[in-house]
């Protein structure tokens, strides 16, 4: 944007005449959308959060297409709670499985006893639906069950059905949950930030306006594009647009009430932040919306959609923090900053005696040994990297276990493993010369012809290995070669989608992580017109990720109990840890650009240390409680991801944007400009000026 043009849009969004107007016709638009167009719909394919073009998907899309393909299926489990059943409870099992509608399998009926006699099962169809209409439909079979189990029996309900059914019931009001508490630990940080009572309500009222326009319409372009989206995405989205957008609102009244130390008029001290303000903000917004956008590459549909859905928030944040958040914060008084109001001729930041003044002076006098010093910490966290195990099965996707997971480890106690949850074979070739070659294959328990149709059949194997091992990994792999002679053939079920998982996100990992590195870096080139200065802070923040992902791992076996990684997580931490990582040091190295124009490349660095620490350690604490957020979801692949990104989220604030960088500009001097000279002639005699003249 041209200076002139610049100055032009500024002009409208502080004048006096157009603040109030360029504040409430946006803020009014957003309120008609999200009151009368409203979030996007789409039904839900099972396709959807599996990758593309691999076994398990095209098996998936070849059951999809069977006309008989019009249920699922939810396996009751029922236990003694002491001893065997007698023949008596076996047929009294045997009616309440016809009762509620059990499919028959024996001569005892809808009910199959253990050989151990200890537990039944009773296999009931829940005809194919919405996410909602299954959860209703278990809801009901479990209340049945409650009415008719006999005495001295536990009935409980696994399948596929079952579990659909819990995670469903995990995003039960999850939006409204993990809004307020989002909103609520925003609220409660700038409240301590600003420490006034008027203040933050301008940029939370702001941002939370800009969370559910991104919201509408994130979903309605998912929804028109055709792109798929899942329960999480509005959530992430929502902490995402909460943390960025908080984050630039908090740099921009930083330098406002700066601004207005030295400045008499609040629309020129608006004015003026505004445009010291945008570069790093539109900086920042473009390179996380290029690394969001990079999700587009994933083989996974609704990892697809997330990245798009995230771009549009960001977008939106950044819109209305450098549009409708001036506007409306300079159609106030100074008296907005009470108790604490800036008065004309108080000394700015960057020449206070704060706390990060401190620091930097230290870090000026043995540059060389901080350096040392957080390399060796960032390596020591970085250990645990190597020691990364990812894959969870169904069973460890719940912070909280539901029933369907305990039944499901029950059953496995009675039953082969793999009965709650057969894996399937779906072919166009012969189906039973398929059927004999699965019943032959190592690892399989036992296979039978489950449904047919259209040139389909589907064979269901029971594994004999336990749900998410390494035996019944092997067992997949195994299966899939003794079926590599038949056309079309492919294994599809839990245990092979898991597999798959695993395999697409190592896909997703070569490709997608090295291009983001590339725009991050492309963009600090751009804005910083230097070569030196990208390199360094693209290598801090990869070193950032590798010691949170490293420091998280200890966390997760050693405190939380976790055996493994969600295979996706290491992707989304690397995108939202680098690209937001980012962000800070962007923050930091354009005022050090700026203040080193009439100070010095050393110097300038320290100044800018000095008036940036406080907004950026305070948006750093911000954002990273804001991840922490996800956890209020029992889904384990929420929680790692959250707290990757917290932990991240703090080293990089506290300890490589507080002491690395600047400790790496001081050593450097002009040379972390190369080959710009930002200084000019006065660079060199300014670098000489001893650290505590700023």
């Amino acid at each position: 944007m041209s200076s002139s043009l610049s100055d032009r849009v500024t002009g409208v969004v502080t004048g006096r005449r157009t603040a109030a107007l360029v504040a409430l016709v946006p803020l009014l638009l957003a309120v008609l959308a999200i009151l009368f167009v409203g979030e996007g719909e789409r039904e839900a394919r099972s396709t959807d959060s599996v990758p593309a073009g691999l076994d398990s998907t095209r098996g998936t899309e070849l059951r999809d297409a069977l006309p008989e393909d019009d249920s699922s299926a939810a396996v009751v489990v029922l236990t003694a709670d002491e001893g065997t059943f007698d023949d008596a409870t076996v047929r009294e099992l045997g009616r309440l499985g016809e009762q509620v509608g059990g499919v028959a399998t024996g001569p005892d009926g809808p009910v199959t006893v253990a050989e151990d006699g200890t537990a039944a099962i009773v296999v009931v169809p829940v005809a194919a639906g919405s996410a909602t209409d299954t959860a209703d439909a278990v809801t009901e079979l479990r209340e049945r069950l409650d009415e008719g189990v006999p005495a001295g029996v536990t009935a409980q309900v696994t399948g596929p059905a079952a579990i659909q059914a819990d995670l469903a019931a995990v995003f039960d009001g999850a939006d409204f949950r993990l809004l307020g508490a989002t909103a609520a630990v925003v609220a409660i940080l700038l409240i301590l930030t600003y420490r006034s009572p008027v203040l933050w309500l301008v940029p939370l009222t702001v941002v939370g306006v800009a969370d559910r326009l991104a919201a509408v319409a994130s979903t309605q372009g998912m929804a028109g594009l055709g792109v798929a989206w899942d329960e999480s995405t509005v959530g992430i989205l929502s902490v995402l647009v909460f943390g960025a957008g908080t984050d630039y609102a908090l740099l921009l009244i930083s330098r406002y009430r700066d601004e207005l130390r030295h400045e008499e008029s609040r629309h020129r001290a608006m004015a003026t932040a505004l445009r010291r303000t945008a570069e790093a903000v539109l900086s920042s917004s473009v390179t996380v919306v290029l690394g969001l956008l990079t999700l587009l590459l994933s083989l996974v549909p609704t990892t697809r959609g997330l990245g798009l859905a995230c771009a549009i928030g960001v977008v939106i944040a950044a819109t209305f923090a450098l549009v409708v958040l001036p506007a409306a914060l300079v159609c106030f008084g100074r008296w907005v900053f009470w108790p604490r109001v800036p008065r004309v001729g108080e000394a700015p930041l960057a020449e206070s005696d704060s706390l990060w003044h401190k620091v930097g002076v230290q870090v000026a006098r043995r540059p060389a040994a901080f350096v040392a010093g957080t390399l060796v910490l960032l390596a020591v966290l970085a250990v645990g990297l190597f020691r990364i195990d990812t894959g969870l099965d169904q069973a460890e996707q719940f912070l909280e276990e539901p029933e369907a997971i305990a039944a499901s480890t029950r059953l496995g106690e009675s039953f082969p493993a793999g009965v709650s949850d057969p894996t399937q074979v779906l072919t166009r070739a012969d189906g039973e010369e398929v059927l004999t070659a699965v019943e032959g294959s190592a690892g399989v328990a036992s296979a039978s012809i489950g449904a047919s149709g259209a040139g389909i059949t589907q064979v269901d194997a029971v594994l004999d290995a336990a749900p998410g091992s390494t035996q019944a990994a092997d067992a997949i792999e195994t299966l899939r070669e003794d079926l590599e002679g038949f056309d079309d053939t492919h294994v599809t079920g839990s245990e092979a989608q898991a597999l798959d998982a695993g395999e697409g996100a190592a896909r997703d990992r070569l490709l997608i992580l090295p291009i983001i590195l590339l725009l991050v870096l492309g963009a600090l080139l751009l804005l910083l017109r230097s070569v030196v200065a990208p390199l360094l802070l693209v290598a801090t923040v990869v070193a950032t990720y590798a010691a949170s992902l490293g420091a998280s791992w200890w966390l997760f076996t050693q405190v939380l109990g976790f055996s493994a990684l969600d295979s996706g997580v290491p992707l989304l931490a690397f995108l939202f840890l680098v690209a937001l990582g980012v962000d800070y040091n962007i923050f930091l190295v354009t005022r050090a650009r700026e203040e080193a124009a009439a100070h010095g490349s050393r110097e300038g660095m320290l100044r800018a240390l000095t008036a940036t620490g406080g907004v950026i350690t305070s948006a750093g604490i911000l954002l990273a409680a804001v991840f922490a957020v996800l956890g209020v979801l029992p889904l384990v692949v929420l929680a790692q991801l959250g707290t990757i990104i917290c932990v991240g989220v703090l080293l990089d604030t506290l300890v490589v944007r507080t002491v690395l960088v600047p400790a790496l500009a001081v050593l450097l001097g002009d040379r972390f400009w190369w080959p710009r000279r930002v200084g000019g002639d006065a660079g060199p005699q300014h670098a000489a000026r001893p650290a505590r003249t700023v």
